[in-house]
């Protein structure tokens, strides 16, 4: 065997392949970022900072991401581009330097039934190969452990042509599917509550129907019922016969003629289910989702006991526990007994099925179930989930982006992530963090402040450097970056209590608790400790109690913070009633809207597979209106300049004698509170930032009237200045009389709080049990918990 030598000589210039070590941006312009020009270092961690809606995403998400996707995706074949989405170029001058991006966000998974932490880690999918090679007694392929797919056989004579001579032979297939057949593999089977869909004792033409948006004049709905000739529209429905009542609730779809139109008829039941329960119910209006709550019952399918599926997959084995057992054991205790299975024919196999377990123990997920629905994990939870498949990766020189990746994380958690970024970088790759933990922020070695305000006020970078330079600066992060909650010195004293008893949905384990009543609670542990199971599991969502959980909110490009907010409404009848007109004109949805963009304020050019073009109307001028509506006044503003407003500016507006508006001045308020004042009334839902649409939720549901609020996580998506702001609206929300209660990582929360409920010691099945209940103070000297640790460090004591 040979091998070369070499000789010292002296070493060579350097390649000009070495000399791309920046991601240049140049005149970056998207949203609110104002011509942002920086140089980011390659091959290192590189956190970006500033107040929520200063302009991070805006550069990290919308502009290099976006750009690089956007690139890549122009690298295959036109027909291939016709089935992916379109990608608009970012408004950036100069983007150089840009690798493959991959992006990790918050974004919930998919909250469709069948999808799973399973299905969405491709560890299902390796269990159904595992049990389809060493299951006892084997009953066919992975398809028959899978409850996406069903089973079906069919028969039939098939035709062809042979040498000239026409050939019938008899064909027949059967695909052994593991869908149980009851509940379809949702593992969870609809009841409807009739009494909700309607009053028995009235008839169809006196208005029997109690279904949201099913008016008696309705074409589409109530009138196909009442014309269709297979019930009487003028009996009341209690007195149907046998025959009418089967037709009303369940006939088939039927085609009917009604005034010469041709519909189509079919039974109230499967058309309450296409048209409501096929739809995620996330994304409902709140008064539909407020039905659908009222009108079904889910309930745990008889068939296969909520496993999914049918029972030949249930009984097939291996060393006793069936794919069923499998997929409901915690994650820790499936990893366990993966790695003691040894079986030569599997070997690979089970050592991809192990990395991915163990992967999901090392990121701080093993307290799940492969069986969990992926639609019932947090956002944090969520985005450490799609970790998991670049934690093994072999891909080096790649930008992975992440949105805060602490979210959701206990103190304890965070070492663990910052050690899994690290890991990251040291493969060779550039690691971008949009972050507001100074516990992950400490690790970077670059750090990126945008600012200095919010919104308008900010877009701009106010500091490059190091960390220890970031400290040193006078930016608002700078300056709130080594900023520490004290404990308080007195706390309130409860005014009653809510008794919890024998608590033990998800992991809890028989928990009782007495939470204090006019006080601020934060509900403490590490992630999968039980927290959330014992809030909204175990107190009952009566008429005194607002939830705020952490979904994020939905909105189109016509959404903006007026129509969520309902303060439109108001708004639109105080410029009616000062016109004499009707409201309706002062909606861009409806009769107001400019005839030519349909009230968008943009025209949108679709140019098939390349990226559609969206150009300000020239009718009205991006405004949204028609022009003769533009003419009309309230306080010497048309509706589009009150759009135009910030929060704070309409808030004064609308306080003013000539426009006065009582409705809409208490919105703008609650608004201001939570700290959006800079936000304008009319800017789209798609263009703020997570923590501002977590605070614009905050605001909506502070109108609600309950003596209860609890709140899951409110920090999210907060800088360390807007902590203290929230932290002031929890204390006058108590000093009004009201309870909150306070699912809560952050340890400015905590030492602010005046009682703390700390649930551990640990995650999923080593949690699920009150470690300790008291005054922070108490927590702080005791130090007998994770918790408490972390918060005694955190204060200093």
């Amino acid at each position: 065997m040979s091998t070369a030598t070499t000789t010292d000589t002296q070493s060579p210039a350097p390649h000009a392949a070495d000399s791309h070590d920046l991601i240049r941006v140049h005149g970056a312009r998207e949203n609110n970022l104002e011509d942002v020009s920086i140089e980011i270092p390659k091959r290192r961690l590189t956190v970006f900072t500033g107040v929520s809606g200063s302009g991070k995403s805006s550069l990290v998400f919308s502009t290099i991401a976006a750009e690089s996707q956007r690139l890549i995706n122009e690298t295959y074949s036109a027909f291939v581009q016709g089935f992916m989405p379109t990608l608009a170029r970012p408004e950036v001058d100069v983007l150089e330097g840009l690798t493959t991006a991959i992006i990790v966000d918050q974004q919930r998974m998919g909250s469709d039934p069948r999808s799973t932490v399973g299905t969405a880690t491709d560890a299902n999918a390796m269990l159904r190969i595992l049990f389809s090679r060493l299951g006892k007694p084997h009953i066919g392929s992975p398809q028959a452990f899978s409850f996406n797919v069903a089973s079906i056989s069919g028969a039939g004579a098939v035709t062809t042509e042979r040498s000239g001579r026409t050939v019938k032979e008899r064909r027949s297939f059967s695909i052994t599917g593991g869908m149980c057949p009851r509940c379809e593999g949702r593992g969870s089977v609809s009841d409807i509550d009739l009494t909700q869909l309607y009053d028995d004792s009235k008839s169809l033409a006196e208005g029997a129907f109690t279904i949201p948006g099913w008016k008696s004049d309705s074409f589409w709905t109530v009138r196909v019922y009442a014309e269709s000739g297979f019930v009487d529209p003028n009996k009341p429905i209690r007195k149907y016969t046998k025959r009418e009542m089967q037709d009303f609730l369940y006939k088939e779809p039927t085609k009917v003629k009604i005034e010469g139109v041709n519909l189509t008829y079919e039974g109230l039941i499967p058309k309450i289910q296409k048209s409501f329960l096929s739809k995620d119910r996330e994304a409902m209006q709140p008064h539909i989702r407020a039905f659908v709550d009222r009108a079904v019952t889910f309930t745990t399918c008889p068939e296969c006991d909520g496993t999914r599926l049918t029972e030949a997959a249930r009984s097939s084995k291996i060393a006793g526990i069936s794919i069923a057992d499998a997929c409901a054991m915690q994650i820790s205790d499936l990893a366990e007994w993966v790695g003691g299975l040894s079986e030569p024919s599997v070997a690979p196999l089970l050592g991809a099925l192990r990395h991915t377990l163990d992967s999901f123990v090392e990121i701080g997920l093993g307290y799940l179930s492969l069986d969990r629905p992926s639609g019932t994990l947090s956002g944090g939870e969520a985005q450490r989930t799609k970790m998991i498949r670049h934690l093994g990766s072999s891909l080096t020189d790649v930008t992975y982006v992440f949105d805060e990746p602490t979210i959701g994380l206990h103190p304890h958690d965070i070492q663990r992530m910052n050690n899994l970024l690290l890991r990251l970088r040291d493969k060779g790759n550039t690691v971008l963090v949009v972050e507001h933990k100074p516990e992950t922020i400490v690790i970077a070695d670059h750090v990126v402040d945008l600012g200095p305000g919010a919104g308008t006020a900010g877009g701009t970078v106010c500091f490059e450097g190091s960390v220890e330079g970031l400290r040193a600066s006078g930016t608002v992060t700078g300056h709130h970056f080594d900023d520490r909650a004290a404990l308080k010195a007195t706390v309130r004293e409860p005014s009653g209590k809510l008794e919890i008893r024998g608590a033990k949905a998800n992991n809890l384990r028989d928990v009782d608790v007495d939470i204090p009543l006019g006080v601020l609670v934060a509900i403490t542990g590490v992630a999968g400790s039980g927290k959330s199971s014992l809030v909204h599991g175990s107190i009952p969502a009566s008429e005194g109690v607002v939830a705020v959980d952490q979904a994020p909110i939905r909105g189109s490009r016509r959404s903006n913070p007026a129509t969520y907010t309902g303060l439109l409404e108001p708004i639109r009848k105080a410029f009616a009633k000062a016109n004499g007109v009707k409201p309706a004109l002062f909606s861009a949805n409806s009769e107001g809207a400019c005839p030519t963009c349909n009230g968008a304020g943009v025209v949108y050019t679709d140019l098939g597979m390349m990226a559609g073009v969206a150009t300000t109307c020239e009718e009205c001028e991006g405004k949204r209106y028609q022009a003769s509506v533009l003419e009309y006044h309230l306080g010497g503003r048309d509706i589009s300049e009150v759009l135009a407003m910030s929060v704070l500016e309409a808030e004064e507006f609308f306080g003013t004698e000539a426009a006065r508006t009582p409705a809409a001045h208490a919105i703008l308020s609650r608004l201001a509170d939570v700290g959006l004042g800079y936000l304008s009334l009319g800017q789209p839902l798609t263009t703020l930032s997570g923590g501002e649409r977590q605070r614009l939720k905050l605001a909506t549901h502070m109108a609600e009237k309950g003596g209860v609020y609890v709140l899951d996580e409110p920090t999210t998506g907060l800088h360390l200045a807007d902590v203290e702001q929230l932290l002031g609206l929890l204390d006058r929300l108590v000093d009004s009389g009201k309870s909150v209660i306070v699912i809560e990582h952050h340890q400015a929360v905590m030492a602010h709080a005046d009682w703390i409920i700390d649930l551990g010691p640990g995650a999923g099945h080593d949690g699920g049990r009150v470690v300790f209940q008291g005054t922070p103070a108490d927590l702080v000297a005791a130090r007998s918990t994770l918790t408490g640790e972390h918060l005694a460090a955190y204060v200093g004591a």
